[in-house]
């Protein structure tokens, strides 16, 4: 993504003019955009236009609008990203005050003014306009007749093929059939990869799986590719790496993702620092539990204590349309920063960030056990108890 202009005022109001190139922008952008903020940008909308003899004509015509938004839908498979909104511009074509929908467009400017720019949304901002922080792998979790050809960016794991193919049983005597459903299923992987895999940007491709599917499947691929010379293949065969996964459905990725060869080739990218954190956060969990906490009340009481060593928040927490909600994690964020706590935000869209909103999206390592915190709850719990049976 492009930054093309930024204003930002004393009061921290302002706008920034974007320009979106690639399907992980938009979702950049999904994070930016609240409800209450105001979007212009370049829509289509149909008019109706009366002639003098009375004929109504109905014409598509494209327009500058801008909106106050209301509501906000994205389609992260497809980047769709529409955003909808009373208009507050003056048009010869449109009302002030009727409602219009704009569909953001990669390779098109916008502009986003925001009452107030908090340190997240800028640094959102930041982030997206980075290019040293694009995606660079991609993975094939597979087991016998199921495979999930994924590319890992910074912020998405992308399922952009499924593969199921039927591959019939091993019969005593004979295995013809079950070898060439096998075959089939791998020349489906070989030909997936081909399509979605941009081997000039990828550089990584994870191949994992249960026992030797992997090995299987690799073989194949570089015999075909060297009998029908796909050079793609060939020219970029020391980017794959094969390792053990427990099964072939999209969760396997986390796994793969912790395991060490494959954490150095990604130590610089943002998806193995969360991979990393959570494991150690589950690590603490399990063997110091009072260093560990999830949970609001919890996080927040480590944090007044000045506890807090790691902070991790999910992404969702930051698109509530509660204002005081998201004020309440922004200033978390700060006084962690301001006694130099580490903070990472996770994305909702990768596994790591999936099992964080499970743990109500908001953990915390500690940088000393805090057994209090637990025995604060237990005699709140207890007091309102007495006060009920009373």
């Amino acid at each position: 993504m492009k930054l093309i202009k930024k204003g930002i005022e004393r009061d921290r109001s302002g706008f920034v003019i974007l320009y979106p190139e690639e399907l992980e922008d938009m979702w950049h952008v999904y994070n930016l955009i609240s409800i209450g903020d105001q979007l212009k940008a370049t829509t289509i909308r149909r008019v109706q236009n009366e002639s003098s003899t009375g004929t109504v004509e109905s014409q598509r015509v494209r327009l500058t609008l801008t909106i106050t938004v209301e509501n906000i839908d994205f389609d992260p498979q497809g980047g769709l990203l529409r955003i909808r909104g009373r208009i507050i511009s003056e048009n010869k074509y449109v009302k002030m005050g009727t409602y219009h929908t704009i569909e953001l467009e990669l390779n098109r400017n916008f502009t986003l003014l925001k009452p107030e720019w908090d340190i997240i949304a800028l640094e959102r901002v930041n982030e997206a306009c980075d290019v040293t922080k694009q995606a660079d792998v991609a993975a094939v979790v597979l087991q016998e007749g199921l495979a999930n050809v994924c590319l890992v960016t910074q912020n998405m794991t992308i399922v952009r093929q499924r593969i199921e193919h039927p591959i019939p049983r091993k019969r005593k005597g004979s295995v013809t059939n079950y070898e060439k459903g096998l075959q089939k299923f791998f020349d489906q992987v070989m030909q997936s990869i081909l399509r979605h895999i941009n081997f000039e940007i990828v550089k990584v491709v994870i191949l994992a799986s249960p026992g030797f599917v992997k090995d299987q499947c690799f073989e194949y691929i570089f015999a075909e590719a060297t009998k029908q010379d796909i050079r793609q293949f060939i020219e970029n065969k020391s980017k794959f790496v094969l390792i053990h996964c427990s099964s072939g459905h999209k969760h396997a990725l986390q796994e793969v993702l912790q395991d060490p060869s494959i954490q150095k080739q990604l130590s610089d990218t943002k998806y193995s620092q969360e991979v990393l954190t959570l494991d150690q956060f589950f690590k603490m969990l399990n063997d110091e539990p009072d260093r560990a906490y999830y949970g609001w009340d919890h996080v927040r009481k480590a944090g007044e204590r000045g506890a807090i060593r790691t902070l991790l928040l999910s992404d969702e927490l930051f698109r509530s349309a509660d204002i005081s909600t998201r004020k309440k994690y922004i200033e978390l964020v700060e006084s962690v920063r301001a006694i130099g706590g580490k903070v990472l935000i996770f994305s909702s869209l990768h596994v790591s960030g999936e099992q964080l909103n499970q743990l109500t999206g908001v953990a915390a390592i500690l940088n000393f056990p805090l057994p209090e915190i637990e025995e604060e709850e237990e005699e709140e719990n207890e007091q309102e108890t007495v006060v009920e049976t009373t």
